[in-house]
């Protein structure tokens, strides 16, 4: 079991899987900072970082290298610049990526989830997906996904996922802070 005293996780804090990785460390008493920018919604927030205008600027790309990277375009693009700006702040500061989502028969993840899968990917981190339609985790591996039972790292790690969070996603979250770290309690299991 990893040890807690190097873990620190970053998110996003958006509703859904960054919310409840965010709800786990605090469970499991991990360090965590959710990264914000001036306008940013939040669902979960802990030790909040609010990045300046000119800070959320270095991450940004050319929407057009977004829409290549994840093999198809959004109809909101300028909604989510501030979005696809930050989740570099938040993939760059993390050894290893953990998301919930779906894995698309491109190799992709759907949504604005796949941004930060991708970045991952461009940045060498190891990337591990859960896959709320297959219900199994799939860690990127020699440019494919592979079956896998990830841990978390004691090191800092990133999260992002979908808004949509289904039960199984939220248990995934749930079994990777408890295979890592051990269970909790039953006074403070959720």
């Amino acid at each position: 079991m990893s040890e807690r005293r190097n873990m620190h996780l970053y998110h996003g804090g958006h509703k859904g899987a960054e919310a409840e990785f965010g709800r786990a460390a605090l469970r499991w008493s991990v360090a965590q900072t959710t990264i914000s920018y001036n306008g940013h919604q939040m669902d979960f927030a802990a030790n909040v970082e609010e990045l300046s205008d000119e800070h959320l600027e270095k991450g940004q790309v050319s929407m057009e290298f977004v829409f290549q990277a994840l093999g198809r375009r959004f109809a909101h693009a300028q909604k989510l610049r501030r979005v696809i700006n930050s989740m570099f702040h938040v993939v760059t500061r993390g050894k290893e990526s953990f998301a919930i989502g779906w894995i698309l028969p491109d190799n992709h993840v759907r949504g604005g989830t796949g941004w930060g899968v991708e970045l991952s990917k461009f940045f060498n981190r190891p990337v591990h997906v859960f896959d709320q339609e297959r219900k199994a985790w799939y860690s990127w591996e020699n440019h494919e996904w592979v079956p896998s039972t990830p841990r978390l790292p004691n090191a800092a790690f990133s999260a992002t996922g979908t808004r949509h969070l289904t039960e199984d996603g939220e248990w995934a979250i749930h079994d990777l802070f408890e295979r890592s770290l051990g269970a909790l309690p039953a006074s403070e299991a959720p």
